[in-house]
């Protein structure tokens, strides 16, 4: 900054301060301001003052001759004492006179003050006559179904081997499924319903009011031990229920919808009813992640050929379902709330929504989750609707046993357990699940059956483990053959050629390149099938085995509380022991491998590759069940064995003798073979024609 620039700044300071001195009020201007906003604030508090105080409001006389009409009419129904009580509003006819309270948070009136124009609390008092008003709408809404807003929740209780009910009256629902043979990791047992977390509601409409069952009271009727209707009780004689019948030792729930003379209330043009189910799945697993990975909205379209779907596992969804569907499902990893309809649903909205990372509800739910759908209705029928509730365990016999309660259509209710793909699956549902339902009719101790199961797999598939270790020894000794062809032809030029007298090498030896991978392919199938089979294994949940207390769940031997980015999804905060084992185990084998595989010394890439592979199982399979890296620990322990067992008794001056006698045998070609010869041949001549054309070009040049 310069000395003009200074100088400046200076003036224009100097000619502020003296404007500010010259001109600025005098103090008597700064009084006379003063003075004048004193004014004003009083003239506003005179006006504030002379405000008239809240306008009481009032019930008028319609009002009060509408609300007499309507308790009137309650109480001539004999199981209702004519009251309007709702929200805190309690109303009755007393005398002919209505009489009452209406409580509010802070502040409860009598009736009689809804009816006065004065009040010391002028505010609560019109809150006070609004929710009385608000209260007879809503009796006035649900016409025939007005008496059953009132009531006590009663809870009744049904209970047979396999599940515990509780059904309750506000609402007809089951407020609670708790299934007996089943801990959760924070309860004696695994619940599937829980009050105030799942709830399901029906709603009948006439022309122009909708009627919610989850806003009535119903009266119960005991029928058995394992039967209880819930009814409602309309006007003019109406009735509408449910009822439960529980199945014994099973869990299964049948639930049919019974009603008489509902004509006078619903119109027989009315062909539907909507059904809305929400649910906030709770947590059974002490994993979380595997269990919320695993927990989605199922449903399968109606038809013997209808396929299952469901809403995404990861993430939020929304479905909107045109098709009729035959069963709906809520499901988690090891557990599922399935309604199957005895006819069909009209398609249905599905939304599934995750919990925020850090909510109060993060930590003790899954999923947020609600269906709305449809089914066929009529008025006029005593059955109009049927159901069967399954709620239990994702266990495959239970399952494919329910078929037997919808004989004309394959339920397919199987698919509510992940077991992969078609392939898969079929070996999963064919071979391991009934060898594994077998062995546990005999053997209670399930790390014995993974281990006799894994040995008889094993005992199976020697066959194609000896042919890979025989193919391997041969290319083992045909590897300085090899080495010598390709010294013999080592230009570019001559790759076919070296091709052709390589393979000329394997069929006199009667080996072939790919036949140590082939054995192995054909076992891959066999290796993903049990991926996708341990972890929805609720065999497996609560068993323990060795130092492993759930094999359905990491066996954790330490853990840290340090979240790490990336790390942290797959691998967890925790070291799993079978895991570990699996992993070193892993690269013992990787090792054997590589000394039999002379090839692979020229490929230094490929070989740390090789060793890099067990690392990366090491942490994506850290979290997953124990009972899975107990199995593939195992599965290595005996190919390990396996091999030392080839090497003892196949002798390679053997191999080399058999190699030598299928060279001195006449060799048939294969039909392969000839047209890979004279694809060959076609092509080394298209090579020197191509060669002899550029000479000629060259010369012609010159």
């Amino acid at each position: 900054m310069d000395k003009n620039t200074i100088t400046g700044m200076l003036l224009m300071c100097a000619v502020i301060f003296g404007y500010m001195y010259f001109f600025g009020p005098s103090e008597a201007e700064m009084a006379e301001q003063q003075r004048q906003q004193d004014s004003i604030a009083a003239v506003q508090q005179a006006a504030k003052a002379a405000t008239p105080a809240t306008a009481i409001d009032v019930l008028n006389a319609d009002e009060v001759t509408q609300i007499k009409n309507l308790l009137t009419g309650m109480a001539g129904d004999s199981l209702h004492s004519g009251t309007i009580d709702r929200d805190g509003v309690h109303i009755h006819l007393d005398q002919g006179s209505l009489a009452g309270t209406i409580a509010l948070a802070d502040t409860t009136f009598a009736f009689d003050e809804a009816l006065s124009a004065t009040s010391p609390v002028p505010a609560k008092h019109n809150q006070a006559v609004a929710a009385v008003r608000k209260a007879v709408e809503s009796y006035l809404k649900n016409g025939s179904f007005a008496n059953c807003l009132t009531g006590t929740e009663q809870i009744v209780k049904l209970e047979n081997d396999s599940l515990r009910l509780e059904l309750s009256t506000k609402g007809g629902t089951i407020s609670r499924a708790q299934l007996k043979a089943y801990k959760a990791f924070n309860a004696p047992m695994v619940e599937v319903f829980t009050p105030g977390e799942n709830d399901y509601s029906f709603t009948l409409c006439n022309n122009t009011q909708r009627f919610e069952t989850r806003d009535f009271y119903f009266t119960p009727e005991r029928v058995s031990d394992s039967c209880v209707v819930m009814r409602l009780n309309l006007d003019g004689g109406a009735t509408w229920a449910l009822r439960y019948t529980l199945v014994p030792g099973s869990y299964m729930v049948r639930m049919e919808m019974v009603q008489n003379a509902m004509q006078s209330v619903i119109p027989i043009n009315i062909n539907s009813v909507d059904l809305t189910w929400h649910q906030k799945m709770a947590r059974h697993e002490e994993g979380k992640m595997f269990e919320e990975r695993n927990s989605a909205i199922y449903y399968k379209y109606y038809g013997q050929g209808g396929d299952v779907e469901y809403t995404k596992e990861s993430g939020n969804d929304e479905k909107d379902v045109r098709d009729k569907i035959k069963w709906i499902s809520t499901k988690n990893q090891f557990f599922s709330a399935v309604l199957i309809a005895d006819s069909l649903f009209n398609g249905a909205q599905l939304t599934s929504r995750e919990f925020e990372k850090g909510s109060a509800e993060y930590q003790n739910y899954l999923k947020d989750m609600t269906i709305r759908t449809s089914l066929p209705y009529a008025s006029d029928k005593t059955n109009p609707a049927a159901f069967y509730f399954y709620l239990g365990p994702n266990r495959y016999p239970t399952l494919s046993a329910l078929d037997c309660y919808s004989p004309n259509e394959d339920l397919k209710l199987t698919r509510l357990i992940p077991l992969g793909w078609k392939l898969f699956r079929w070996i999963n549902t064919g071979v391991i699940i009934p060898v594994f339902t077998w062995l546990g009719k005999f053997i209670g101790n399930y790390g014995i059956i993974i281990l006799i199961l894994t040995i008889l797999l094993k005992i199976v598939l020697s066959p194609l483990t000896f042919k890979s270790y025989m193919s391997q020894a041969k290319m083992r000794i045909l590897a300085p053959d090899i080495a010598a062809i390709n010294e013999q032809y080592p230009d570019q030029e001559d790759a076919m050629k070296r091709q052709q007298k390589t393979m000329e090498l394997y069929s006199l030896a009667g080996a072939s390149p790919f036949g140590g991978c082939l054995p192995m392919l054909l076992q891959m199938p066999i290796l993903i099938a049990m991926f996708t089979f341990f972890p929805s294994c609720i065999e497996l949940r609560g068993q323990a085995f060795l130092w492993a207390k759930d094999l359905s769940a990491p066996d954790k031997i330490f853990e840290w509380t340090a979240q790490i980015p990336f790390i942290t999804n797959y691998f967890g905060n925790h070291i799993s022991l079978f895991c570990l084992l699996m992993t070193v185990t892993n690269i013992g084998y990787t090792y054997l491998t590589m000394q039999s595989q002379n090839q692979q010394q020229s490929m230094p890439g490929m070989k740390w590759m090789m060793y890099l592979m067990p690392l990366m199982f090491l942490v994506f399979f850290n979290n997953y069940a124990s009972g899975l890296s107990y199995y593939y620990f195992i599965s290595l322990l005996i190919t390990i064995a396996q091999t030392y067992l080839c090497r003892a008794f196949v002798s390679e001056d053997k191999v080399r003798a058999t190699i030598a006698a299928n060279r001195d045998k006449p060799k048939k070609k294969s039909g392969f073979m000839a047209r890979l010869e004279e694809a060959q041949r076609q092509q080394q001549a298209m090579l020197r024609e191509q060669e002899k054309r550029k000479g000629a070009k060259g010369k012609g040049r010159r």
